[in-house]
């Protein structure tokens, strides 16, 4: 039979392992109770733009797998960091998530405050799809191509416009890294998302955009607005024949959009790590790949280390894109 002071001594040695052994079953207790409401996905745009489009294909089928509902809800402003920065401030329990983007890797660079720090108020869970964007006009536009385009808004010092989901967003630096590499002078007008300003430029209020393919493929489809370039290092499956802005003479023009999920920085790993596994289910699965094909995005489903690190490299890429595009916001 142990002496007490041996036993005592055995119990200390045992004591972080029986501690251990009660968080990871605690954990794995809070993660199969996790959830027992709806989650909502904040969308930092309007109704109708990629971001929200993606967000309710996610979110339907995610609705199945969670067995609660998934709801939506827009929060647009200020280039999508008021919906980041509500969600960077929101109770971290897992039923409050952002669905973000490339633009908040940017804003970190172009605004001179912001209110939260992108990295670190926020967990990365995955990434939903990556999405081209494409140069487009309104198809009443004579410009038929890149060349002609940057001619004509030259000649049309009045028409030379471009329009953008917002400041300090992807469309914006696409627009003014587009200025820099042709020579023209264009007006940014920003938007708060892609409705608004699908509006302006079927009307022929504005002349052209930088969108995302998903909120402009069906009026491309429709003969409304005419594609003329895409914006990434290669051709869109969406747009086989659509050239790319390398192609059409602006070498190594080469900016993308990607959409992913995060959660206020402090929720729980189990809770995260549930989310990231039910997710890249659901984006992994033939339905939603099916979905993705129809809007024109490229389904992704990474895990939690490899979005945190796109979303660190592509900050620093933008932080000197920025800089040599000289944007810079308040």
């Amino acid at each position: 039979m142990a002496r007490p002071s041996a036993l005592a001594a055995l119990c200390r040695r045992a004591a972080p392992a029986i501690a251990l052994a009660f968080a990871l079953a605690a954990g794995t207790a809070l993660a199969d109770a996790w959830p027992t409401r709806h989650v909502t996905l904040v969308v930092p745009f309007p109704p109708g733009g990629t971001t929200d489009v993606l967000a309710r294909a996610l979110g339907e089928r995610l609705s199945r797998s969670l067995g609660q509902p998934v709801v939506v809800e827009s929060k647009p402003g200020a280039g999508a960091t008021i919906g980041a920065d509500y969600v960077s401030k929101a109770k971290p329990d897992g039923y409050t998530l952002l669905v973000g983007a490339v633009h908040h890797t940017i804003a970190t660079s172009v605004y001179k405050k912001l209110p939260y720090d992108f990295q670190k108020d926020l967990s990365p869970i995955t990434t939903i799809a990556m999405v081209p964007n494409v140069l487009v006009v309104n198809a009443a536009t004579p410009a038929k191509n890149v060349g002609e385009l940057v001619a004509y808004a030259k000649s049309h010092a009045d028409r030379a416009n471009y329009g953008s989901n917002g400041n300090g967003t992807a469309q914006h630096l696409i627009g003014t890294q587009f200025q820099n590499q042709t020579g023209v002078t264009l007006t940014h007008i920003p938007y708060k998302g892609s409705g608004p300003l699908a509006t302006d430029l079927l009307g022929g209020q504005i002349l052209m955009s930088f969108d995302t393919i998903t909120p402009v493929l069906p009026h491309i489809q429709a003969g409304k607005l005419r594609p003329l370039a895409v914006t990434t290092a290669t051709r869109s499956a969406a747009l086989p024949d659509v050239p790319t802005l390398d192609e059409a003479g602006l070498k190594g023009f080469a900016i993308g959009t990607w959409f992913g999920v995060l959660a206020p920085a402090a929720t729980p790993p189990e809770i995260l790590a549930r989310l990231n596994a039910e997710m890249v289910k659901v984006i992994k699965s033939p339905e939603f790949r099916k979905r993705m094909d129809e809007i024109g995005a490229q389904p992704i489903g990474n895990s939690r280390e490899e979005m945190a690190r796109q979303i660190r490299d592509e900050t620093e890429k933008f932080a000197a894109l920025v800089k040599a595009a000289k944007v810079s916001l308040e």
